[in-house]
């Protein structure tokens, strides 16, 4: 019971940290502004078919407009249809989920195959499909949940060809906490479909819930202690949640109401900035170095200052070894997908490839994006792609920078304000001052004194204090410097 999730919440954005032996595994955020659409559901209109590539981009009321492949439209849309120039027709209205949010210059990645998850179940109302997560080894335990969903769906009368999938955490779970997901299911596709059938498309019929709702709902294992929320509205929304779906959790969602920043407990903001670098440091004395292209991602491991202690071979190995449980933690930690490449140091002896082969193998388990994963190469190379849905992290918190030319990665000036702010609030539970002097580049001066001006206002009236600003032409985007003043008296 060593694990934790923190939730951060303002404003501005929401932050989601887990936490495991005071270590960060994984970091959500999302900003309010720029809410991920993955999971909700919109009427949308057919307006292109391309039969060459079997797909048709879809209008969903967006920006830029979506896209749809043959692979991602339920067989029950398919019926006798081999092309699906046949099967959708310019003009016409489809219910629709989104799979992947646009990244990039590519549109959002949409699906017909609609899927509605709960704590213990995800329902799909267009399949009829009766699946049970291969992450529950035990054969009685998977036939048991199987017999009681199917005993459960008798009882609700609810026999349309619609299909389930019991997810990893409905282990050892009992009848009544399965049948709560399974109304609720049922209930909330009954009332998406009224909505679709009401309105004009293209239009967003359901939105899927906030960052830390889906968070509480999917990430708490059993090895979950405690759940801590630093903004009452949130907490007491969570706490309505829990208690209506997942009561398992109930008394381990607390609210965190120390003057102390909660992401600070364990320094999460400082391995967040660490997570942007390209460089991360081995405990042996190794590195490793991560470049992130639109592409590919290439993860490069170098024995640095570690010399071992009886020959090269045997530092190799262990180098490795440390590179091997390192790197699948940073691939979660910064959300890395589609494909990588890792070039491990080369190593002549058989025994070891295979041992870093299968530890690197047994880590990736315990990553919950799905990943594939080829053999160890003459070279040392080793390929595998990990299941991308959202931004990476560097992505959400940086943007080229335009001093380089794109070469390079900068901080947005959104984000650099949000650190900010974080550092006026810790700064005022450490000094006792009348007011806060922020030295910042024009840049990030503009942003606060224009699109965050009222966030501004909101801080100064929540710590009761003045806050000024000052340019400071030599400071780049990311620097900034916060200083606690006293009136001259």
């Amino acid at each position: 019971m060593n694990e934790e999730i923190l939730v951060n919440v303002t404003e501005m954005e929401s932050r989601v940290a887990l936490v495991d032996h005071g270590i960060l595994q994984e970091v959500y955020i999302e900003r309010h502004n720029k809410r991920g659409l993955v999971g909700n559901i919109y009427k949308g209109r057919v307006v292109k078919i391309m039969p060459g590539m079997q797909a048709a981009f879809i209008d969903i009321g967006l920006e830029r407009t979506a896209f749809i492949h043959e692979r991602d439209v339920a067989k029950l849309d398919w019926r006798h249809e081999s092309n699906i120039a046949q099967l959708f027709h310019e003009g016409q209205d489809l219910l629709v989920q989104v799979t992947k949010d646009p990244i990039g210059s590519k549109g959002a990645k949409l699906t017909t195959n609609i899927a509605l998850p709960a704590r213990y179940l995800v329902f799909m109302p267009r399949s009829n499909h009766l699946g049970v997560s291969l992450k529950i080894n035990l054969k009685e335990e998977r036939e048991r949940l199987r017999h009681l969903l199917v005993q459960l769906l008798e009882m609700e009368k609810f026999n349309h060809a619609t299909g389930f999938i019991i997810r990893t955490a409905a282990e050892s779970v009992n009848n009544v906490d399965l049948q709560m997901d399974l109304k609720f299911l049922i209930e909330l596709w009954y009332a998406i479909f009224e909505q679709s059938q009401k309105c004009q498309a293209p239009i967003c019929v359901y939105e899927d819930l906030s960052l830390s709702l889906r968070m509480i709902r999917d990430l708490p294992s059993k090895s979950t202690n405690r759940i801590l929320i630093d903004c009452l509205k949130t907490y007491q929304k969570s706490d309505k949640f829990v208690r209506k779906l997942v009561p398992h959790l109930i008394g381990k969602v607390h609210l965190y109401t120390d003057s102390r920043p909660l992401f600070d407990l364990y320094s999460i903001d400082e391995d967040i900035n660490l997570s942007l670098d390209r460089k991360v440091q081995l405990k042996s004395g190794g590195y490793l170095m991560i470049d992130q292209t639109e592409a590919l991602t290439t993860i490069d491991v170098n024995t640095g200052t570690f010399i071992g202690h009886r020959n090269l071979e045997d530092t190799i190995f262990k180098t490795n070894m440390e590179a091997a449980s390192t790197l699948v933690r940073q691939l979660k930690l910064r959300n890395l997908g589609g494909i990588i490449i890792i070039d491990f140091i080369d190593m002549q002896d058989l025994e070891h490839q295979k041992q870093v082969y299968q530890h690197l193998d047994k880590n990736l388990k315990q990553d919950s994006a799905k990943t594939n994963i080829s053999q160890v190469s003459e070279l040392g190379l080793v390929e595998m792609t990990r299941q991308r849905t959202r931004e990476s992290l560097q992505n959400i918190l940086c943007e080229p920078c335009k001093a380089c030319a794109g070469k390079g990665l900068l901080k947005t000036a959104e984000t650099v304000c949000y650190e900010i702010f974080r550092e006026i609030i810790r700064e005022a539970s450490h000094y006792d001052s009348e007011y806060y002097m922020v030295l910042a580049s024009d840049s990030i001066l503009d942003r606060l004194l224009e699109e965050d001006s009222v966030h501004v206002a909101e801080l100064e009236t929540m710590l009761n204090k003045s806050i000024r600003f000052q340019i400071e032409p030599q400071y780049s985007q990311e620097e900034f410097d916060i200083v606690p003043l006293y009136s001259e008296t």
